[in-house]
């Protein structure tokens, strides 16, 4: 049975979806202002590993991650660039959309956008004004007023007497509680604005997942998911808002991704020790740096640095070399979880999605597979390598991946070239000139394999 470590009751938990075999998860995805980083790659590689698993174990899933396309980091970006706000967010969706699929990560069931749920997240607002958990301010915000709701804090494990005693709260003399969050922002000159019955202007940021989950998820589901950096006070405000706009339980389990750490620090755009995915898909391909997020547990601290990197891509580099050049079985069998080592991937997974066991799975097999060639264990390598969105490309084309190639002079078409001047350069016995175009080749690392079958290459 798969248990899921629920960040709500600080424990692992057997997973009883709400309805047999059907499983409804959100996850807070972007806020559109810039390109991700490897924090936001994390989030987006580790939930699209969750996804795969469950449905991998027969469950019918739907996963919405939503985009964030309307906040203060997005209009002050916008007003510091002189364009639209539209632009700057199409943009970056689209930029994230990329990065996304370079690392494997298979679309969500829905994506929505937080501009087009306004009229939703008035809907809750006004739920919750009159239920007096909300009140209108004078300047024209609307805040919810945290003491008015009993469960405060249950996520986090914060009681207000502690966040109040240990908190840095800008004050603001509209709140009657210091602690009391915005729903509704007035409009400011210059801003996107809509009507609403407190006048024009804005959501608050915390509102829109309320609003979006439920409008696709129903008011209860079972998973919601997000960095760690999200679980107060985001989403502590996100259980105030449903909750107290329902009367009744919100999510089932709450799950959270570590940090990715740089030098000891929570990587992250306001400290500027950030690196983006564009950045490192310049020096690494990107299954590897898919490899090196889930060789780590997902709850477990990720620790950046350009030496990790070269660690991970050793050794998928090992996993790859496992299958190249042998005959594969079937391709993607269907998976046997009676065999031992299928069961023990399988088990590892259920165990609160520990991919670092079940990546060593994959390496006794490819021990196996270099012992005796089997094809089975090579399929079967493949198969739940798959499950993770792992070793599903041909290995010769593993080997040279293009995006590797700093130096167009050495690009694979240019790589073929150099290699038919060497076999004819052999062939009219200069082997001098055969060894120069060797050489030159290993200077660019890039290596030579001779075989009675020919001569193939892979970069080192």
């Amino acid at each position: 049975m798969l248990k899921i470590h629920n960040s709500l009751i600080r424990e692992k938990q057997e997973f009883i979806p709400l309805a047999p075999g059907k499983v409804k998860i959100y996850v807070c995805g972007m806020t559109v202002y810039d390109y991700c980083h490897l924090g936001h790659a994390r989030m987006m590689v580790v939930f699209d590993m969750v996804v795969r698993w469950l449905r991998a174990s027969g469950l019918e899933v739907i996963y919405v991650r939503n985009i964030t396309d309307v906040d203060d980091k997005i209009i002050k970006r916008a007003q510091e660039n002189n364009e639209s706000i539209e632009t700057l967010t199409t943009r970056f969706i689209q930029a994230m959309e990329e990065d996304a699929a370079a690392l494997g990560v298979a679309p969500p069931s829905c994506e929505p956008r937080a501009t087009q749920h306004v009229e939703k997240m008035i809907v809750m607002i006004r739920t919750l004004v009159d239920k007096e958990l909300a009140y209108a301010a004078a300047n024209g915000d609307v805040y919810y007023a945290v003491h008015r709701f009993p469960g405060y804090g249950k996520l986090s494990g914060k009681s207000l007497d502690d966040l109040r005693a240990g908190e840095r709260v800008i004050i603001d003399p509209h709140k009657k509680d210091p602690l009391d969050f915005v729903l509704w922002k007035a409009a400011k000159p210059g801003e996107p604005q809509w009507d609403s019955p407190w006048g024009k202007g804005r959501p608050g940021w915390h509102i829109e997942c309320s609003a979006m989950s439920e409008h696709y998820l129903g008011e209860h589901f079972d998973i919601h998911g997000g960095g760690q950096d999200l679980q107060f006070p985001h989403h502590e405000n996100e259980i105030a808002q449903s909750e107290g706009a329902h009367g009744h339980p919100f999510v089932n389990y709450w799950m959270h991704n570590g940090f990715v750490r740089v030098n000891d620090e929570k990587m992250s755009k306001s400290l500027g020790n950030f690196f983006t995915v564009r950045e490192i898909l310049t020096c690494y391909p990107p299954e590897v740096v898919r490899f090196f997020i889930l060789r780590a547990h997902y709850r477990s601290p990720l620790h950046y640095s350009d030496q990790h990197l070269e660690d991970a891509k050793r050794a998928l580099d090992r996993l790859y070399t496992a299958l190249k050049g042998r005959e594969v079985g079937e391709i993607n069998p269907a998976i046997d979880w009676n065999q031992s080592h299928a069961r023990r991937f399988k088990d590892a997974m259920n165990d609160d999605f520990n991919t670092p066991d079940a990546i060593a799975v994959l390496f006794d097999l490819a021990s196996e597979a270099n012992k005796t060639g089997s094809p089975g264990d090579m399929s079967l390598m493949k198969a739940l390598g798959g499950v993770l969105g792992l070793l599903q490309r041909d290995p010769q084309q593993y080997f040279q991946d293009a995006s590797l190639a700093g130096d167009s002079n050495f690009a694979p078409e240019r790589v073929e070239q150099m290699i038919q001047q060497r076999l004819i350069a052999r062939a009219n016995k200069n082997y001098s000139e055969a060894d120069r175009i060797r050489k030159a080749l290993l200077d660019a690392d890039i290596i030579l394999e001779d075989s009675p079958q020919g001569t193939t290459w892979r970069r080192e």
